[in-house]
């Protein structure tokens, strides 16, 4: 099909069965596992709504509001939205290839090289605002496709508003908003700056962003601050090669040909040349990321539109009847790669099948942190282990003296462990004031904060350190500062637990640093 000719026909059934097959897989095998950690921590921060917050902006908290208004936040609420995301990304997919011109096949491939790409089984596997970074990346796309095949300037209107809300969501659709401006300067699209059409467009993405930025203004900039601290000290460092080699394996090795080929499709082809300015996006935020130590994950939502160009450059060369048998082999390869892979997206397998498969195949769990490695991934690891811990605290909190279990503190090692606690702990009395501090209070509430609340003084009172993490501001090989409220005499119980299993090693200390009624547990 010529990308001039392109419609607005109806998309091959093939396309929307892999979509709802993709989000019921999702919503069958994701309660096997359990709530993730970052999980528990945007339900903390739904309870504090706000235009910002230190390490996103407020879109996908809002969202999450409103999931929980509707229908609570058990399991499968929290995950209806993600696996809804991943049925649109795989039907956008196939949208961006009929956009290009491509025929049922292309449209079906380009479906199903989404669905057999483990990254985006993942991404979508739990609440976060990575799933609707997907959905904006391909909507953006599909928009910039249309707008090049179209030439239509006024498009530029709803580009600016998928880019804003997409700003408001993820800071880092910046890539794609940067790409788009280097591709507006080396295509056609330059005409178009002619005409008020993109400017009108910048300025409404800039219109949706506002709010966030004069939050930012209020609270000194705070993701700046995350953003350098993450880059220093947790994200850990790939070489150039590394992170291809990355995009390589988490969007499927048989899916490598196809993107690969979709991007010369689009900057080389004649046929692709209409769409070259998507090609160029892809390039500039490939860059970008190279040279700020990225995450390899940050690159996903790039692929879509990769992968559609390559489901109709493969269409194209087969086309004819001796050439069709590329038709069966590669949707087939697809299907087995995917399958074959799926299990170290999402949860299909126990524990026990995984580590079992994982062994089998020869693949182990690669860090994108700096931190201790286990035999599970991050993403399946920080499934578990948060009952136990809430159950330990509230049976600490039990044995101590009325007088005392009234002004109780509870200090967690991380916004994981805190926010588990408020979402576990509702029924045993503790409930976390906000995820976006290491402390917990029992009967008392708070706002949310950046850093320790001013109420909070940093004294030389001192608590036990709790196990070995060596994030744990150590004042000493074994006590560290331990805030007390502004009663007065306190206790607190700090949280420690390995990344990769049920945590433990739980102390309780007075304010003064003694070890008073409490006691060490195993």
């Amino acid at each position: 099909m010529d990308p001039s000719r392109a419609t607005a026909g109806r998309l091959p059934s093939t396309v929307l069965i892999l979509a709802l097959g993709g989000a019921l897989l999702q919503l069958l095998t994701g309660p096997r596992y359990g709530l993730f950690r970052d999980e528990f921590y945007y339900l903390a921060c739904a309870d504090h709504l706000d235009w910002g917050y230190v390490d996103h902006p407020p879109l996908s908290i809002a969202v999450l509001w409103a999931v929980r208004a509707l229908a609570g936040d058990s399991l499968l609420a929290l995950r209806l939205v993600p696996a809804l995301l991943l049925g649109l990304v795989v039907v956008l997919a196939a949208c961006l290839a009929r956009e290009y011109g491509g025929d049922r096949f292309a449209q079906g491939l380009a479906a199903l090289s989404v669905l057999a790409a483990p990254q985006y089984l993942g991404l979508t596997g739990f609440y976060s605002m990575n799933a609707l970074d997907l959905a904006f990346w391909a909507g953006g796309a599909l928009l910039l496709a249309r707008l090049a095949r179209l030439d239509r300037p006024p498009l530029w209107l709803p580009l600016g508003l998928i880019i804003g809300l997409g700003l408001m969501n993820k800071l880092s659709l910046l890539f794609f908003a940067l790409g788009l401006g280097l591709a507006t300067l080396l295509t056609p699209l330059r005409r178009h700056l002619r005409t008020p059409w993109p400017w009108l467009g910048g300025l409404l993405a800039a219109a949706c962003l506002v709010p966030h930025l004069l939050w930012q203004v209020a609270h000194s900039w705070p993701t700046t601050e995350f953003i350098r601290n993450a880059t220093r000290y947790k994200n850990a460092p790939l070489a150039p090669l590394q992170f291809l080699a990355a995009q390589v394996q988490d969007l499927n090795p048989v899916n490598a040909p196809l993107w690969l080929a979709g991007l010369g499709w689009l900057l080389l082809s004649p046929r692709g040349r209409a769409f070259r300015a998507l090609g160029v996006v892809y390039l500039a935020a490939l860059g970008v990321m190279l040279l700020q130590n990225a995450k390899p994950y940050y690159l996903a939502p790039a692929y879509p539109m990769l992968l559609a160009a390559g489901a109709v450059a493969l269409g194209s060369v087969t086309a004819g009847r001796s050439r069709s048998w590329p038709r069966l082999v590669v949707p087939a390869l697809l299907v087995a790669s995917g399958a074959a892979l799926a299990p170290f997206a999402i949860p299909v397998l126990p524990v026990e099948g995984y580590l079992a498969w994982q062994q089998a195949l020869g693949l182990t769990p690669s860090a994108g942190e700096r931190h201790e490695m286990g035999p599970l991934p991050q993403h399946f690891a920080d499934r578990f282990g948060w009952r136990e811990l809430t159950r330990e605290v509230a049976r600490v909190h039990a044995a101590l003296p009325p007088e005392d279990r009234a002004r109780v503190l509870i200090v967690a090692d991380n916004y994981g462990e805190a926010a588990a606690l408020g979402y576990y702990g509702r029924e045993l009395g503790c409930r976390t004031p906000s995820a976006s501090t290491t402390a917990s209070g029992c009967g008392d509430r708070a706002g949310p904060r950046s850093r320790w609340p001013s109420s909070w003084a940093r004294t030389s009172r001192t608590c036990a350190r709790p196990g070995s993490r060596s994030r744990w501001p150590a004042a000493s090989a074994t006590r560290t500062p331990c805030p007390t409220s502004s009663a007065g005499r306190s206790w607190s119980a700090a949280a420690s637990g390995s990344r990769w299993r049920s945590p433990g090693a739980w102390d309780a200390c007075t304010s003064d640093g003694t070890p008073g009624r409490a006691r060490r547990l195993a």
